[in-house]
């Protein structure tokens, strides 16, 4: 895929899609684009936080390690966001996200994430929207699962 085509699948990214087209650039070139087999893991509960991830095409579960075994808790799909939990609380992940089909992802290291989120605040604003909203969601099936 040529630079401008990563430019393009990036700005079709919400969080993206303020950022000017050389900074996308500069993004698509330091970052690493990846392909996933159905199964296979992007990250493991536990591991250390290196990276976030970009779905650029295709669908992931995020998956909890628990004393029954392992649970899928939430499916993602085009443009969702994610590794960037650990990377914000300087923290090991906090779940497995497993492929769910042959997937494509954008891979941005964390120093290159950490920098955005620096010089971008609507960028930052949106990341925060995002957790907020996965909050929100969880809150609401833990109220569900309580009834």
């Amino acid at each position: 895929m040529t630079l401008e085509a990563e430019v393009q699948s990036l700005r079709q990214v919400p969080m993206f899609r303020d950022i000017d087209p050389a900074r996308l650039k500069l993004l698509a070139f330091t970052s690493e684009r990846v392909q996933f087999s159905d199964g296979q893991r992007f990250f493991s509960q536990g591991d250390a936080s290196d990276a976030a991830y970009v779905i650029l095409d295709g669908r992931a579960h995020v998956l909890l390690n628990t004393p029954g075994g392992e649970i899928t808790v939430a499916e993602l799909s085009d443009n969702a966001l994610v590794g960037e939990m650990g990377i914000l609380s300087d923290s090991p992940r906090s779940a497995t996200i497993m492929a769910a089909e042959p997937t494509t992802a954008l891979r941005i290291d964390k120093r290159v994430f950490l920098e955005l989120l620096a010089q971008f605040p609507q960028m930052s604003l949106a990341v925060m929207r995002e957790l907020a909203q996965r909050l929100e969601r969880t809150n609401a099936q833990l109220v569900a699962q309580s009834s």
